[in-house]
């Protein structure tokens, strides 16, 4: 799977769910801070898929505090639906790691949301703190995936 970054293309891990009544406001519409926590989701499932977990990393020593977040809506969700989140590497440094998502309405595939986050590499003290090459290795693999005209 793909992340259609602006005009390029480059690897992506997918989550999907289902919007939960909670996640409503009264409208019946998508709170704005869910697509945060749907964020984090789409962060959780790329890290399981390059082999590891965030409870992995911070049993390792590593925490990832976000240092910034962005969101720019598209659409809304309501009640019920469908979304898929897609999840990429865009910026990779052993201390500091951004990731970027698209999130769509499944199945009319309605864009939603994209966003940023990037996150501190840091101890169990918040002090920053270069990440292994235990993490580094299939995160750089999974970057390398991409065409080379995909990283700006």
């Amino acid at each position: 799977m793909v992340l259609n970054s602006g005009l390029t293309m480059i690897p992506t891990s997918t989550a999907h769910l289902r919007v939960r009544y909670s996640e409503t406001d009264k409208m019946g519409v998508v709170y704005n801070s869910n697509y945060l926590i749907w964020f984090e989701v789409g962060r959780v499932e790329l890290m399981r898929e390059l082999g590891h977990s965030y409870r992995e990393m911070e049993e390792d020593g590593f925490m990832l505090p976000i240092a910034e977040v962005t969101c720019r809506f598209k659409a809304s969700a309501a009640y019920d639906d469908r979304i898929c989140i897609h999840t990429s590497i865009h910026k990779l440094r052993r201390s500091l790691i951004q990731f970027i998502y698209e999130i769509f309405r499944e199945p009319d595939g309605k864009l939603l949301a994209t966003g940023t986050s990037s996150h501190f590499v840091t101890d169990l003290d918040a002090q920053r703190k270069p990440l292994s090459d235990k993490y580094m290795l299939p995160f750089t693999r999974f970057m390398a995936a991409a065409p080379s005209n995909a990283r700006r």
